[in-house]
């Protein structure tokens, strides 16, 4: 057996593949209860307890806080003594691989000896199997899989590059575990690699690990990536991984706060359950098969007693495709997992409110309550546990539950159109929208007639008008056709795009040492561009134009005494301009001089605005003298 398989765990079934990335240590735990389809007494029951720890977006840093490595530390020993896993899975962004100032990126070593020193310390391999695959951050500025700034294969508990499908083998069953790698080869410096790429072979090679943990009970794919934030040829990675129960992942750091709960179902029943990150929030979950019957919990490190209630299993989370959810009509016992740094005292379990009893222990974390699930076969039911342990310390739970299976619950919406919702799709079509509506306005009033204004100077009217006037102009015209076009199809910079490897960057992609990486951020970026500076410089000198063919200069026009509505406008285009000259110095913090110098997008853009707006405001004034005649003649009548 290879030395990566034994990094594995030996076992069965570890098999890799080309392009790892994952980062998260997903504390699950894997029990079945053996009960046939009828009612058995406690005594007659077989029950083989396993468990899979799982932990997402550590971003173990040499700058920054640390305290995730103090707490990762004490998770790999204290928490994984206590949960006691069969498995653990660590699903991208093991490190954070940026520079001081954070703007920069880079792979530091000395952040991979630390998460390696971790494990060793901990000795958290001998207690478990440990798989951990890459994230996004662990591929910053790595010109290549073989580079020696691939760390991920010196320093990780995987070793290998590579999407994997790992079979854990049981009494009852084998349960496959699939790895998604789809970080970016060549690894492009931050932010160009925030989505995920998987090319033709990679989706064939996942087809095929999809087509091989057909055979086993269950299969759980894990990836750094939500799907949403991967590019992936027809018929796209959420058709390959249908057979699936779950799809857990990380990336999206709960969107700062505002999304804690990342979780829906794909169209074809796959769960896809996004966790929040290590970084800042110390999130982790656990999950657990009961009879086959997937149930998880979403955790916050530090914080007991742990609490799994995994029959009856939440409604939300049931599916019929994946599941025997029938056997909850024939089970015994309500049955709970529950951990504390103190010893289990008390688990209380109540039914729409209704005191049902204590819950017993069986053996290791699982408690157990006889219960008649005939009882509550109509609608839908809310089950509690309040679990307590000898130091005082106490967890309340509850999720809803239904014997029925024609009910069903909504995931939040808001969640789902984040987690289903191909973004890069999504901002492509915004892009070349913006880009359209632009030209088309441009075009039409450079080749409109002069238009006859009717009614009073309304807003609508000097709209109308300020756009004719600086299409008609040549100068003007031609610079903001050039640079709508050139945002579209040129080149944004040239620059080190990975470490020694010189690029290019496009609306549409990246070409660096040979490779094309489709565009999706930069499509994002691109209408960033368009939206906050391209678009409102257009407006400006639309409404410079008019100033001037109201007969004002510069100085006169701030003397007109209106400053409430003219000094608005030139702080906000100055604000404006100088976000633009900040885009310039993270482009250089990025990619270095050489992207800032060969940069048409940013930093010559940047240089030719002032002169832009010098031209408008000094212009002579017979160029306008049709303009000034006709609006004059507007006012007037």
């Amino acid at each position: 057996m290879p030395a990566w398989a034994q990094a594995l765990g030996g076992g069965r079934g570890a098999r890799s593949l080309p392009g790892g990335s994952l980062m998260r240590y997903i504390f699950a735990f894997s029990f079945r209860w053996r009960e046939p389809l009828s009612h058995l007494s406690p005594c007659r029951l077989f029950l083989t307890q396993r468990s899979v720890p799982q932990i997402s977006d550590i971003h173990l840093s040499r700058f920054r806080d640390p305290g995730r490595a103090v707490d990762l530390e004490k998770f790999c020993s204290e928490t994984i003594d206590i949960i006691q896993p069969a498995l653990v899975l660590a699903t991208g962004d093991l490190t954070d691989a940026k520079t001081k100032e954070q703007l920069g990126s880079r792979q530091q070593e000395v952040e991979w000896q630390t998460y390696q020193g971790i494990l060793k310390k901990t000795r958290v391999m001998e207690k478990t199997k440990w798989l951990d695959v890459k994230g996004n951050h662990d591929a910053f500025n790595i010109p290549s899989l073989e580079s020696v700034e691939n760390y991920y294969r010196k320093y990780s508990a995987v070793r290998r590059d590579g999407s994997f499908h790992y079979v854990h083998s049981t009494p009852f069953g084998n349960y496959s575990f699939i790895s998604l790698d789809a970080t970016l080869n060549p690894g492009p410096k931050r932010p160009f690699n925030f989505f995920g790429i998987l090319d033709q072979k990679q989706m064939e090679e996942l087809l095929l690990l999809a087509k091989e943990s057909s055979r086993s009970n269950h299969s759980i794919w894990f990836g750094h990536f939500t799907t949403s934030t991967m590019l992936s040829p027809s018929p796209g990675i959420r058709s390959i991984m249908r057979s699936a129960t779950a799809y857990l992942c990380g990336h999206l750091h709960t969107l700062g706060g505002l999304m804690p709960v990342l979780h829906t179902r794909h169209f074809q029943g796959t769960l896809e359950l996004e966790v929040g990150d290590w970084k800042d929030n110390r999130r982790y979950r656990i999950f657990a098969f009961d009879h086959d019957l997937f149930s998880f919990a979403d955790l916050i490190f530090g914080e007991w007693p742990v609490v799994l209630i995994t029959n009856p299993k939440s409604l939300l989370y049931s599916s019929a495709k994946h599941e025997p959810v029938e056997r909850l009509l024939y089970s015994t016992h309500i049955r709970v997992l529950a951990f504390s740094l103190s010893s289990i005292t008390s688990v209380a379990v109540k039914i729409d409110g209704v005191h049902l009893g204590q819950a017993s222990h069986l053996s290791g974390p699982i408690f157990i309550l006889k219960w008649n699930p005939r009882n509550y076969s109509n609608k839908t039911h809310n089950i509690e546990v309040i679990v307590q342990d000898s130091s005082g310390r106490s967890k309340n739970v509850h999720h809803i539950f239904s014997a029925q299976d024609d009910i069903h619950l909504r995931f939040d919406p808001l969640a789902s159109f984040i987690l289903l919702t191909d973004h890069y799709i999504v901002a492509r079509v915004l892009f070349v929208m913006i880009v359209l509506i632009q030209l088309i306005i441009l075009i039409t009033f450079r080749y409109r007639a002069y238009p006859e204004h009717k009614g009073p100077p309304g807003f609508i009217n000097l709209t109308s008008f300020s756009l004719c006037v600086l299409s008609k102009i040549n100068i003007f015209y031609y610079s903001v056709l050039l640079l709508t076009l050139y945002t579209t199809l040129g080149p944004w910079f040239v620059g080190e795009i990975t470490k020694g490897k010189l690029g290019c960057c496009f609306s549409f992609g990246i070409f660096v040492d040979g490779h094309f990486l489709q565009g999706s951020l930069t499509f994002i970026v691109g209408i960033l561009q368009l939206v906050f500076f391209n678009i409102p410089l257009m407006i400006y000198l639309c409404w410079s134009l008019l100033q001037r063919c109201f007969g004002h200069n510069f100085r006169s026009h701030l003397r007109h005494g209106k400053y409430l509505k003219i000094i608005p406008v030139h702080l906000l285009m100055l604000l404006l301009y100088i976000w633009q000259i900040y885009s310039c110095y993270f482009l250089h913090m990025t990619y270095g001089t050489l992207a800032l110098l060969f940069s048409p997008l940013r930093t010559w853009l940047t240089l030719v605005t002032p002169v832009l707006v010098r031209c408008v405001w000094t212009l002579n004034s017979t160029e306008l003298g049709a303009f000034i005649v006709q609006l004059k003649s507007h006012l007037s009548s």
